[in-house]
């Protein structure tokens, strides 16, 4: 006898639909599982047996094929054991075929018949949401990330009885809805109040939260940076109901819990400098995100950038660059979304007090331009704002709280709108930050004051085409935190002054405020 029952697996953030053919016939008894399934696959053959059997059901012996389709798609992890379960009951006359067609099920069987949560369920959700059937079973863990997607029914159970009641008409489960307390994905972040002094890097950070631009915090130890970096992802503006969705697909892929619902609040992840390349960009042998998708939609905080090994930050290049990053592998190549704010930290010198009047730096020469070499140029090109965090003063310390991180979200707010308005709405970000050549050309024009000026600095200080871009990109930024429909001269001042790293610096007799001077004589 034959039974199907409609199922599906996550691939990348997204899923795949999968069908579960059960065939029972006469013959040695055995049970079969084909269909390019990897070994937590196949294993669901014993955990399905037991609970089936821990269940009350002593199913005659005969040989079992079952069938996972289509049969060039890998199947891996652990969602279809409850599909298998219930396809081979309907299969054995047990249930009724018409039960499961209006359905589909995903969801792991313990040996005692209880129904443990899966990764992934909302992307199975928006799966169905998109192409049918509208209604899914699923663990009770799971019903609250899949019902978040809307045009779902998303019916939880904790056991197999229990889908076996609700399947019956025995005793109905009610559609779950999204739970009122959204999941958190970081810690609360800073307020700007507690950040005393430091008025030039809040600035800095304004305007990177404004136009989503990259951040590098050249400083001290001590100076306040990783402080002012966790006080960013205070002032961004909340997320959109299709930002929530893609970070909530994301996270459920790693998380050790299901998400209860939407992630609400961006993420911050600052993760170890020690980290591997495919730790922070995504790996194994099925692709699954790294730290820069998690960071999607947030911020991603690299302290001790120098420290980072080099193979890891290069491969920062292309979610800088295109907002994804692709993670290829013998089994599947995936891309994962990767647009993020990226604030880097880092010390002038190894010691950390070069320009420090407070401490003397011992570091040579050779050793300061070995560790900054550690960044590499391309690396640096690809981060707008270069901004000095100098060593804080008693005074600072001493000083009233300024501009709480209210006033400061805002401004944002209200620059974003401006770019939200002047992009198309199918903008994939509508950001200055993403803004491409012909964007540049309509919306960063400049005047003649404003374009003398950027010509002498792409003169003076030898600033690559793309810097050139980033530049009228954060000058645009700034025109829009000052309410201003043009550029004005005063805005491209601002842009060029963080560029600092692309001056040539000069290291000896550096003095506070001077770790970057003007450029050496040739």
């Amino acid at each position: 006898m034959l039974a199907r029952a409609r199922s599906a697996t996550p691939w990348g953030i997204e899923a795949r639909p999968v069908e579960v053919e059960v065939d029972v016939q006469t013959g040695l008894p055995q049970m079969q599982i084909v269909g390019l399934p990897d070994a937590a696959v196949r294993e669901s053959r014993e955990r399905v047996r037991s609970a089936l059997r821990n269940c009350g059901f002593d199913l005659p012996p005969r040989a079992v094929t079952v069938n996972l389709a289509p049969a060039d798609l890998r199947k891996e992890g652990n969602h279809l054991d409850l599909a298998i379960a219930l396809a081979l009951l309907a299969a054995h006359g047990a249930l009724p075929q018409p039960s499961l067609d209006p359905l589909a099920i995903v969801g792991e069987l313990g040996l005692d018949g209880s129904v443990r949560p899966v990764r992934g369920a909302i992307s199975i959700a928006d799966l169905l949401a998109r192409t049918g059937p509208r209604h899914l079973l699923l663990p009770a863990p799971n019903a609250g990330e899949a019902a978040a997607i809307g045009g779902v029914a998303a019916i939880g159970v904790a056991t197999l009885e229990d889908a076996l009641a609700h399947l019956s008409g025995e005793r109905p489960i009610a559609p779950a809805r999204e739970a009122e307390g959204a999941p958190r994905s970081g810690e609360p972040p800073v307020d700007f109040r507690e950040v005393r002094g430091q008025e030039a890097a809040k600035r800095a950070l304004e305007v990177a939260a404004a136009g989503g631009h990259n951040v590098l915090l050249i400083g001290p130890p001590g100076a306040g940076k990783t402080l002012l970096a966790r006080a960013l992802a205070g002032i961004l503006p909340p997320l959109g109901r299709a930002e929530a969705i893609a970070v909530t697909k994301i996270h459920s892929l790693v998380a050790e819990e299901p998400p209860s619902g939407l992630y609400r609040r961006r993420p911050f992840r600052a993760p170890h400098p020690g980290v591997s390349a495919a730790g922070l960009t995504g790996g194994g042998p099925l692709p699954r995100p790294g730290e820069v998708s998690l960071a999607h939609a947030g911020v991603l905080f690299l302290d001790e950038l120098a420290e980072f090994h080099r193979d890891a930050l290069e491969a920062l290049r292309q979610p800088l660059e295109e907002g994804l990053i692709t993670v290829s592998r013998a089994r599947a190549s995936h891309q994962f979304p990767a647009r993020f704010t990226l604030v880097a930290a880092m010390n002038p010198c190894p010691c950390g007090h070069l320009g420090d009047d407070r401490h003397a730096c011992r570091c040579p020469l050779p050793a300061v331009e070995r560790y900054r070499s550690r960044v590499s140029g391309p690396l640096l090109d690809r981060i707008d704002l270069h901004v000095e965090v100098p060593a804080l003063r008693l005074r600072d310390l001493r000083a009233e709280p300024a501009e709480d991180s209210c006033a400061l979200a805002a401004r944002v707010e209200a620059a974003r709108a401006r770019q939200r308005s002047r992009f198309r709405a199918d903008h994939p970000a509508p950001t200055n930050a993403a803004l491409e050549v012909q964007g540049l050309r309509r919306h960063c024009a400049l005047d003649e004051p404003s374009r003398r000026l950027l010509e002498g600095a792409f003169e003076r200080l030898g600033f690559s085409a793309r810097a050139y871009a980033r530049v009228l990109k954060v000058a645009r930024t700034i025109a829009d935190l000052a309410r201003s429909p043009e550029i004005l001269a005063a805005h491209v001042a601002e842009a060029i002054q963080y560029r600092s790293l692309d001056r040539r610096m000069t290291l000896a007799g550096a003095r506070p405020g001077a770790l970057t001077s003007a450029p050496a004589r040739d």
